[in-house]
């Protein structure tokens, strides 16, 4: 990360995403994490955790849609959904978008993320209230491994990059323990980072590992991050029990409620796998 004539620059590799700003709100050292707030001059707020961009008010509604309607519109009947991380409750707003969803609990570690959304995100945290939401602040590795065998319909797996307190979220014990708490044809989906420059470090090791622990099939969906190194992103389906599929199209084509980028067509087409990623993933 760095900082110069106004600009929040973050490198990855061999790019850079740069946002400029036009002041500091906020910063503070947790216990787990280094949190920042700024001021952009295009983006609205801009939430950096460890140097690494979070989200931004402009461009956040594209992740969490994506992280949420694709997964609930895959299972039959999500009802009981669990969102380990995803501290600025919006996955949780996108979730409780679905009347059919009875509980959504949220398992973040830094309570602080959270109130710093509040103050500093308010839209994203309209879900907050809802009485079928649960705002744990709690290790969420260790909620899953206790979690009641067969309990949950559905994981969302809402990280930070796999570094620091993320780190656990992306290894084999932590997918066995996923499958052990999902119900049958239970449904895990996770952030797994961008496919043109991740591919070999975390995609690629991440479909191994849920194969081998016992997810019987995972799908990489696409979809555009701006404020995301390389601007394009992905999040990874596995399946307990059946091949990822659009179970609830029909569905989908006359959603209920308001997105601004998810519509079934969208579905579809972010579950297509480019060439040379299918060339990378099963070489």
């Amino acid at each position: 990360m760095a900082l110069d004539d106004n600009w929040f620059t973050e490198p990855d590799r061999d790019i850079a995403m740069s946002l400029r700003i036009t002041k500091k709100l906020h910063e503070e050292q947790t216990p787990y994490q280094k949190i920042e707030i700024f001021e952009t001059t295009g983006f609205g707020n801009l939430m950096v955790i460890d140097g690494f961009v979070m989200l931004t008010g402009r461009d956040n509604f594209i992740y969490h849609e994506m992280m949420s309607h694709p997964v609930l519109y895959s299972h039959n009947a999500p009802k009981n959904v669990v969102i380990i991380g995803g501290g600025d409750c919006g996955t949780l707003r996108e979730v409780l978008k679905h009347d059919e969803v009875e509980k959504a609990t949220q398992v973040d570690i830094d309570e602080r993320v959270t109130r710093l959304s509040e103050q500093y995100f308010p839209e994203l945290c309209d879900a907050n209230d809802d009485p079928r939401a649960e705002l744990l602040f709690d290790d969420g590795i260790q909620y899953i491994k206790d979690a009641e065998p067969g309990s949950i319909d559905v994981i969302i797996v809402d990280s930070t990059d796999p570094v620091g307190p993320a780190e656990g979220l992306f290894s084999a014990d932590f997918y066995r323990d996923c499958v052990k708490a999902l119900g049958s044809d239970g449904l895990l989906v996770q952030q797994s980072e961008s496919p043109l420059l991740h591919t070999d470090s975390i995609l690629r090791p991440m479909h191994d590992s849920m194969r081998m622990t016992g997810f019987i099939d995972a799908l990489t969906m696409h979809f555009p991050q701006p404020t995301y190194p390389s601007g394009w992103w992905t999040c990874t389906i596995a399946s307990r029990d059946a091949p990822v599929s659009f179970l609830r199209e029909e569905a989908a084509e006359e959603i209920p409620f308001v997105t601004h980028y998810y519509n079934a067509a969208i579905h579809r087409a972010a579950g297509a796998t480019p060439e040379f990623f299918r060339r990378k993933l099963f070489a």
